[in-house]
């Protein structure tokens, strides 16, 4: 997109897995999930809890870099799950997890930790760019697959993203699910491919109105 303003926030990374170096070996199933050695990090009481919710935490892991970007602490992934379900953004049921529901979420993360947090059922790519420019980032419904960019996703959607700047070429983003050295930290997307994987929706968090604030009255 030529009428792009060139973007890059400096954001902390977290895998969805307690450890970044093992995703790959992960995913492909050359390991479970439980095997891995920080699963204690994560605030899970057992290997069994951990590798149950990691698949499911692309959310909190997006968020967790979310807060640490915006200056504030950021509690273990299970804390941020057992919050964000006891506020509906997450709804447990026999076949596993329903969400992440986007409105309790957007609700609970502005009550709770005083960011802004715009949900955007419907959120057109031209638009990521210039709220990426505002100082937002954008949690970004994709497929899975979109850690291989030149891939052909089956759908779109069932994963989230968290994207932190953007060029004239590509969208720039963390991946929670990213494979080390190649998918995780500032990976490409280009745009001319992004549509493929991107259902269209997400969820904008920014800094908070009253950082906002102190923000402006610092550059006066």
């Amino acid at each position: 997109m030529d009428d792009v303003v060139s973007t890059m926030n400096a954001v902390p990374y977290h895998a969805q897995w307690a450890s970044p170096h093992l995703v790959e070996d992960i995913v492909t199933g050359r390991i479970a999930a439980r095997e891995d050695p920080a699963w204690a990090a994560y605030g899970a009481g057992s290997p069994e809890e951990y590798e149950w919710w990691s698949w499911r935490l692309c959310g909190m892991a997006c968020l967790r870099m979310a807060l640490e970007h915006f200056g504030h602490p950021a509690p273990s992934a299970m804390e941020l799950a057992a919050e964000c379900t006891a506020a509906g953004g997450y709804v447990r049921h026999d076949e596993g997890l329903h969400g992440l529901v986007y409105a309790p979420f957007a609700s609970w993360v502005e009550g709770r930790f005083g960011l802004t947090a715009e949900v955007r059922p419907r959120l057109a790519v031209d638009e990521i760019p210039s709220a990426l420019a505002r100082g937002q980032l954008a949690m970004l419904s994709v497929h899975p697959s979109i850690r291989h960019p030149q891939s052909t996703p089956p759908r779109t959607g069932g994963h989230l993203v968290l994207a932190v700047g953007a060029t004239a070429d590509s969208l720039v983003f963390h991946n929670p699910s990213g494979y080390p050295a190649t998918s995780q930290q500032y990976a490409q997307v280009p745009w001319t491919r992004f549509a493929d994987f991107y259902a269209g929706r997400g969820v904008l968090l920014g800094a908070g109105r009253a950082a906002e604030a102190d923000g402006q009255r610092t550059r006066r």
